[in-house]
């Protein structure tokens, strides 16, 4: 069981996973680093699992199936998988249901915070009971530039 990992429980929202994934030295290519080192713990779900693996298949990123299956082999094995209860947890209202399995996964995983760039997660930010930051403002929290 992955219980006795001790990095940062996180909630990334897909566009996040995206970018990081697919574009190699990208502005979010150190929150790869972070899964990858064991510096933070991407949190999904089965919905958002799901909703990851339908955008890797977007044509506008051109990517064959093993492409799309080297990138989920890239992500997959660093997240913990948390299984949403039934009912599950009430949430704050929301102005896009997309966006409810996320706050539904960081309630019920424990999150730590839930990092997005979705303007309607982030206007929930004060009033939901996990932290909501932006990538950079998630990403200024990590010493990523080299120590002087």
């Amino acid at each position: 069981m992955k219980t006795s990992k001790t990095g940062s429980r996180v909630v990334l929202d897909t566009n996040l996973v995206l970018s990081a994934l697919v574009f190699h030295n990208g502005c979010l290519t150190p929150l790869r680093n972070l899964w990858q080192t064991g510096q933070i713990y991407p949190l999904i779900s089965q919905a958002t699992t799901a909703e990851l693996i339908r955008a890797l298949a977007y044509p506008k990123f051109k990517l064959s199936v093993n492409e799309q299956e080297e990138l989920l082999a890239d992500y997959l094995p660093y997240c913990l998988t948390i299984v949403i209860p039934n009912p599950p947890p009430v949430t704050p209202p929301c102005r896009d249901n997309g966006d409810v399995p996320f706050l539904q996964l960081a309630l019920s995983g424990k999150a730590d915070v839930l990092v997005t760039g979705d303007k309607d997660l982030l206007v929930l930010a004060e009033i939901f009971n996990c932290r909501i930051l932006t990538a950079d403002a998630f990403l200024a929290g990590f010493d990523l530039i080299n120590e002087e």
